[in-house]
């Protein structure tokens, strides 16, 4: 299938309607032949009042849209057209358009997703970035949600083979903002994605909807590190449902950081220290379908459209911007219109260079040169840090120069 532009202005119109999310498009499209059928049939629907309050969004703003997306580079792609990701045309409700600015050729390429803690120590980090470039040495394809910590980790350390970014908001709304270099980057030889309209800025309950196109994105995500309640749980859990492998490095019994990942290893996720236990999983299954493709016959007017299931929210929402979200219905296109408080677009306070040393450092022990890489500071004064520190008492020293926080800072 290819659509003609104005097919493509139909598909973007419909999708952009308050109250039309990638469910009721389906079952829309399905019901009338196509779009322009389907929004010439809306406003009788409408008149009949059934179920939620739909608003046509105007031809006028769909052409704003569209005239944005060329102006940044960004294309529109349908669900069915060749560029569209096949393993992301398998999922529950994938989008009926994705925004695209890179290399889109790309996302016909295997990939892998690569998720975790957004305060990642620097262990988790040195692993991240051991694992992606091994993914890639294997032909495959980083997926990654451009957090802070282990997702922008993935996507630095792959810039040069290529990695795909998905973001929570529109492509112009960048989240977190300091990342516009690293998108940039990325465009370079990846690609960034998004299904949310161009100016929308995400909001906490954006980001599981994020996820789950992560996920779907992949044939195995990997968890490095996690805390419970934790939005790379939820990437997990959308994996297990899509039919996706699920990875999961072990965390240190004493690191809060690391005990997501070891409730994924209790609850089945295959053990992960090495990229070798990623490929020899994944490689097999290249090419194969996951599980057939839906379409949807929903009541167009029930009173509500998941796009995930509530109880995972209940279960794993928690004080994590990327899950904080009001447990209301996830309805993507009345988003727009409410007052749902915004994703704290805020960057972190700058920390001191001794500030910086300890929040990467835990339990597990981390070479002193991996430590001074994943800072940013020079391995001189990172040594430094580290002579004030074993002076109070607070380091340990292990063979080969490595490090470790002693366990009663993480105890206590």
């Amino acid at each position: 299938m290819r659509l003609s532009p104005e097919q493509r202005l139909d598909w973007l119109q419909l999708i952009r309607c308050d109250n039309i999310g990638p469910r009721t498009f389906h079952m829309l499209m399905n019901r009338h032949g196509g779009a322009a059928q389907a929004l010439a049939a809306l406003p009788e629907l409408i008149r009949q009042g059934k179920g939620r309050a739909i608003t046509i969004a105007s031809r006028e703003k769909a052409l704003r849209e569209m005239a944005a997306a060329e102006k940044l580079g960004a294309r529109f792609v349908a669900l069915g057209e060749p560029e569209y990701p096949p393993l992301l045309r398998e999922i529950d409700s994938p989008p009926p358009l994705i925004a695209v600015r890179g290399r889109i050729e790309i996302l016909q390429q295997p990939m892998a997703a690569l998720v975790g803690s957004r305060n990642a120590s620097a262990a988790g980090l040195a692993m991240t970035e051991k694992l992606a470039r091994g993914l890639a040495a294997a032909d495959f394809i980083i997926v990654s949600g451009l957090a802070r910590g282990v997702d922008a980790r993935a996507h630095q350390a792959t810039l040069a083979t290529g990695t795909v970014g998905v973001m929570a908001g529109g492509l112009d709304s960048p989240y977190p903002p300091e990342h516009v270099k690293l998108i940039e980057q990325i465009i370079e030889q990846g690609c960034v994605i998004s299904e949310m309209p161009f100016g929308y800025e995400p909001r906490g309950r954006d980001f599981p909807r994020r996820n789950r196109l992560v996920s779907g994105l992949s044939l195995g995500v990997v968890v490095v590190e996690a805390a419970r309640r934790s939005g790379s749980l939820i990437t997990a859990r959308f994996a297990g449902d899509q039919g996706r492998e699920v990875f999961a490095v072990p965390g240190h019994p004493l690191d809060p950081r690391g005990e997501g990942a070891n409730d994924l290893l209790r609850g089945g996720a295959t053990f992960c220290t090495k990229v070798e236990d990623i490929v020899a999983a994944l490689a097999p299954i290249i090419g194969r379908k996951t599980r057939p493709g839906m379409l949807f016959e929903p009541d167009p007017f029930a009173p509500d459209e998941p796009f995930w299931d509530e109880p995972l929210l209940d279960e794993f929402g928690g004080p994590d911007e990327e899950v904080a979200v009001a447990v209301e219905k996830p309805d993507f296109a009345a988003s727009k219109n409410r007052g749902f408080e915004k994703a704290n677009e805020a960057a972190p306070a700058p920390q001191s260079p001794r500030l910086m040393v300890e929040s990467l450092l835990g339990p597990s022990p981390i070479g002193v040169d991996d430590l001074a890489r994943v800072s940013g500071h020079a391995t001189r004064e990172v040594r430094m840090i580290l002579q004030e520190m074993e002076l109070e008492g607070r380091i340990e020293r292990h063979g080969g120069d490595r490090v470790s926080l002693l366990d009663n800072d993480w105890a206590g």
